[in-house]
């Protein structure tokens, strides 16, 4: 089995004071360009969840209402996975270019989630215009505008 190595280029801070992604020192000059972006891609690590028996899980019993009653973690959003890896879309509000924090409007990362990497979103790559969704989720949200103001807490059952 072939082992990767990989560097945190970050960490997300999610607080009181707001929600930021802190790029370390030495990757501040990767955030050249990115004005003009209003959204990036953020891949994270659930760190909270990196230990052998999250890896370990590939089934979880029914997560969303209406879904199956039992699902593999590859349909599902669960940070139970075989490797911890997270992909959310962000808001930019302001890059503070000298110090390399990015304030977004929301990440679902917890305070000192380690970020991975970064990619400018940009829709000719990242939208998708009628995706496919199975009959138990298809009311959701389509798009993380709408998604800010749906009641996601009737969907889960945990």
């Amino acid at each position: 089995m072939s082992k990767f190595i990989v560097h945190p280029i970050g960490k997300v801070y999610n607080n009181e004071n707001g929600t930021f992604i802190e790029v370390e020192k030495s990757y501040i000059p990767a955030l050249q360009a990115l004005d003009g972006f209003s959204h990036i891609n953020v891949l994270w690590w659930f760190s909270d969840f990196d230990d052998e028996q999250s890896r370990s899980t590939l089934q979880t019993k029914q997560p969303y209402k209406g879904a199956p009653e039992v699902m593999g973690v590859f349909a599902t959003r669960s940070p139970v996975r075989p490797n911890p890896i997270a992909l959310t879309t962000v808001d930019i509000i302001h890059i503070d270019y000298e110090n390399g924090i990015i304030h977004i409007a929301f990440i679902d990362a917890n305070d000192n989630t380690p970020v991975l990497d970064m990619k400018p979103y940009t829709p000719s790559f990242d939208r998708v215009e009628t995706p496919g969704v199975p009959a138990w989720c298809s009311h959701w949200p389509k798009s993380t505008e709408e998604s800010a103001y749906f009641s996601w807490e009737k969907e889960f059952n945990f």
